[in-house]
């Protein structure tokens, strides 16, 4: 199944996207979830590992596991999906993920916003604990416009506070682009994401000036300081706080879904994964009636382009994306051996 990338590195291995989501999704199923939860998450996960999303990618099992094995994410659930009005769609994830409760509303969402032109699907009693990006991007693929926010745990001090209350509240936002790939872009409302921090942890790196203190107050560059008592901040200070807090109103109080600082864990040692609330808004921009959208799109990134950027949002992950599919997705041997220890 795997094979050494060359000599000079036999400590790396390379597996095609097939084989990592299979493998990935075996995993889940051993551990107790549904073969539809499994393949879900699975494919996010390897999709994360795929396009070098490290933090997200096959980083973020053991966490997945120690949460299933808490009791405290239900890996069984069946989303129930609710057709509350003409351009609104419902689901309760039932305490399960929040990938399999898109899963499940995605061909309702789809068919109200062609008819309507544009649909929320509110997700609520959820868990999320992975990239974003992966939910709105295949919506770009069917020539939508898609924005996605979810709020997590309380880790993030509001501007001008002194306790955190917010989670890293990311938003995700694709759109079609004539010519190429999709713009898409994820990103945390916190300086950094909560995964970036546990990796800079792991491998003795120190985070930003700015992205977070330590449990007195105090601000600091030591990754062990923000985990252990401490949170992060908001980037761009007063400007990144107002949106997560625009995001906790969307996710949670919108949705029906727990803010961050609204469920108590502590009973279910092992739990990683947040269980709040999922807001994704889909636009059809062929109901406008100006030019065709993704042809719009193009010229505002070819002026971009002219005006020096070399490198558009999602870039990145499309370069990784390509070498993994002629290279296969490169893991640390340890880490492979450590998945299939979770069989």
């Amino acid at each position: 199944m795997s094979q050494t990338s060359h000599a000079a590195d036999a400590s790396t291995v390379h597996l095609s996207f097939v084989e990592l989501t299979a493998l990935l999704q075996r995993i889940f199923e051993r551990h107790g979830t549904r073969p539809e939860v499994a393949q879900c998450l699975a494919f996010n996960c390897a999709s994360a590992q795929r396009d070098a999303a490290h933090s997200h990618g096959v980083f973020r099992i053991p966490g997945y596991l120690s949460t299933l094995a808490s009791g405290w994410v239900d890996g069984k659930a069946v989303p129930v999906v609710e057709d509350i009005a003409s351009g609104f769609v419902g689901v309760d994830a039932a305490n399960g993920f929040a990938q399999p409760a898109l899963a499940a509303a995605r061909g309702l969402l789809i068919d109200k916003v062609r008819s309507a032109g544009i649909a929320v699907l509110a997700i609520r009693n959820s868990h999320h604990f992975a990239a974003l990006w992966p939910d709105v991007e295949p919506f770009a693929r069917e020539g939508l416009v898609a924005l996605s926010v979810v709020n997590s745990m309380t880790c993030v001090v509001p501007h001008g506070a002194r306790k955190p209350v917010f989670g890293t509240n990311p938003i995700a936002f694709a759109a079609p682009c004539h010519g190429r790939d999709p713009i898409v872009f994820d990103m945390a409302t916190s300086a950094l994401a909560h995964g970036d921090v546990q990796i800079a942890a792991r491998d003795g790196h120190e985070v930003p000036p700015g992205s977070g203190v330590d449990r007195l107050g105090h601000p600091t560059q030591d990754p062990e300081a923000i985990l252990d008592g401490g949170a992060l901040l908001p980037f761009g200070g007063h400007k990144g706080s107002a949106l997560s807090m625009m995001i906790e109103l969307l996710a949670a109080a919108l949705t029906g879904g727990h803010f961050s600082f609204e469920f108590d864990w502590s009973g279910h040692p092992g739990a990683r994964t947040p269980w709040t609330g999922q807001l994704i808004i889909v636009i059809d921009p062929d109901k406008s009636r100006g030019a065709p959208f993704a042809q719009r799109s193009e010229v505002l990134v070819k002026q971009m382009e002219a005006a020096g950027l070399t490198r558009m949002a999602g870039d990145r992950r499309y370069a990784a994306r390509a070498r993994a599919e002629v290279e296969g997705i490169a893991l640390r041997a340890s880490e492979l051996r450590d998945l299939e220890g979770f069989l």
